[in-house]
């Protein structure tokens, strides 16, 4: 066997090593386990705890390689087109993209928010994250709003946090949690029923 198929066949184990404890850090988290340790993703991957921290030097590194792709879709979420052709039907649009991916979202946002008070890299995230979703909402909201108060109202209704509390502490339906949202924004623009 050359050097240049074990090179080659010792980064394919590599990278589906990588790809497992990815795999199982997600899994886990959905499965409600938000603060999962090393040892639990090690063992759902069925890999070492070295291979764990040859791939990643901590725990927080973990967690930033699963926010990418999600940061990821909420990105395609933003760029894709609306159907609306006035920023009125734009931002009720938003409201239901929103409430569809925040849903998607909650549970890697759960376990983000049980480690953030430790980790400088988890709140980088979260700022980054709303810094997202503030200049989505700048973009559709006519300049007249920028920098008021209805402006700010609606950047902290249709935040993840606020979603997350609908959902969870008022134990509300994701239908009925983005009822609220659109009647709240309505009332707020002025937008007819």
């Amino acid at each position: 066997m050359s050097d240049a198929v074990r090179v080659d066949g010792r980064r394919r184990r590599g990278e589906d090593n990588r790809a497992r404890i990815i795999e199982a850090m997600l899994a886990l988290i959905l499965e409600g386990e938000y603060t999962p340790s090393a040892e639990q993703v090690a063992l759902r991957a069925e890999v070492s705890l070295r291979t764990v921290f040859r791939h990643f030097e901590d725990m927080d590194r973990l967690y930033r390689e699963i926010t990418s792709p999600l940061e990821a879709e909420l990105r395609l979420l933003a760029v894709k087109p609306f159907i609306a052709d006035h920023w009125q039907g734009r931002m009720l649009e938003m409201i239901g993209r929103r409430s569809n991916a925040f849903e998607k979202l909650a549970p890697y946002r759960r376990a983000a928010n049980a480690h953030r008070h430790r980790s400088e890299v988890l709140v980088e995230d979260g700022r980054r994250f709303s810094t997202v979703l503030r200049e989505i909402l700048k973009h559709h909201l006519p300049e007249v709003f920028h920098g008021t108060e209805v402006f700010e109202t609606i950047d902290v209704l249709l935040s993840i946090e606020t979603w997350m509390r609908l959902r969870e502490e008022q134990g509300l339906s994701a239908q009925r949690s983005e009822q609220v949202l659109e009647t709240a924004v309505r009332r707020l623009l002025e937008i007819p029923i």
